[in-house]
């Protein structure tokens, strides 16, 4: 999975997502202009390669691509905290909002939005923070599993990150390389619970490019401890793993990106990201392409199931009510 340059597609990409070994696009801000031009950039990409998987971060709070046109969504801490005071209207919320969230990302072209965030934080992580539902396994289980129920409604997969669990280190790893020093009966009976629990909910987890040194040596996306005999293995999750953004510096483990591809694979990712590194993109393509490396057919199933128009979604009843408790809800929170 690579990333585009602008808001539409240059010539350069047109040939480049014509490639074997791209299985998908993953938008940022900069490529977002408006909801038209988003649906007749994702149209553009779909014509090229109706196989592709285009993707975003929509999680809601400070993380959203997807802004103008678009639903503002409450942060999931803030949900979090909601739902302390009301678990019945919490979850409820939690429902709609994962239904919005989505129903909105696939009427404009789009197969899957990476969440929901299922790492466990309260004021720990620089970059997790209120992403995160909040500290409390239990809290973080029940509204994540209603959020997923609610994208699966609107035909979307839901995407859990970060494995094995971000929140519990400082630094931030689009930077620099982070390491937790908890033992795994810890991370057993805490972080990796949301992702045990609800593995067989999820279609795709993304992994942490995090070490836990008392565990495992290497970074979770290039071990095959996490992915194969954790992950795999023991909470028998049979889904696709996508890699972190290979380009960010808390993957600079090993070398260059070429052997930093066949880490990620031989640990167990399915399909790998490597974003705002075009040159990393072509090495990457080209040491795939001589590896003879061919794409997992579990990537197609994250497809999205369903078409949504944004005409029929403006005046679904569904969104409107949603919409006005979301008014409500704003007002109880700030």
């Amino acid at each position: 999975m690579l990333d585009l340059d602008g808001s539409s597609l240059t010539d350069e990409e047109k040939n480049l997502l014509h490639n074997a070994n791209v299985g998908g696009v993953i938008l940022f801000s900069r490529n977002i202009l408006s909801r038209h031009q988003v649906k007749s950039l994702c149209e553009e990409i779909s014509a090229i390669n109706p196989r592709l998987l285009i993707a975003v971060d929509q999680e809601g709070g400070r993380v959203q691509r997807l802004l103008n046109g678009y639903t503002i969504l409450p942060s999931l801490q803030l949900l979090g905290q909601f739902a302390a005071h009301d678990i019945k209207k919490g979850l409820h919320l939690a429902n709609d909002l994962g239904w919005l969230m989505a129903s909105e990302v696939i009427a404009s072209g789009l197969d899957i939005s990476f969440a929901p965030v299922l790492d466990l934080d309260h004021k720990t992580s620089s970059i997790i923070g209120d992403r995160s539902f909040g500290d409390n396994p239990k809290t973080v289980i029940n509204l994540a599993h209603s959020f997923i129920k609610g994208m699966n409604e609107s035909g979307m997969q839901a995407i859990g990150k970060h494995f094995p669990g971000h929140g519990g280190i400082h630094e931030d790893t689009h930077f620099v390389h982070s390491e937790d020093h908890r033992s795994l009966a810890e991370l057993e009976s805490h972080d990796l619970l949301p992702f045990s629990q609800l593995q067989n909910k999820l279609g795709g987890i993304m992994t942490a490019h995090i070490s836990f040194p008392k565990i495992n040596m290497d970074i979770a996306t290039f071990s095959e401890f996490w992915l194969k005999d954790i992950l795999r293995k023991k909470i028998k999750y049979a889904g696709v793993i996508f890699s972190d953004d290979l380009s960010m510096k808390g993957a600079d483990t090993f070398g260059g990106i070429e052997v930093k591809v066949q880490k990620a694979l031989e640990s167990g990712c399915t399909m790998i990201l490597i974003c705002n590194d075009r040159d990393g993109a072509y090495k990457a393509l080209d040491f795939m392409e001589k590896q003879g490396i061919s794409q997992s057919k579990k990537l197609f199933s994250l497809k999205a199931s369903k078409l949504i128009s944004w005409k029929s979604l403006e005046t679904e009843p569904r969104r409107l009510e949603i919409l006005e408790r979301l008014n409500t809800f704003n007002l109880e929170m700030a």
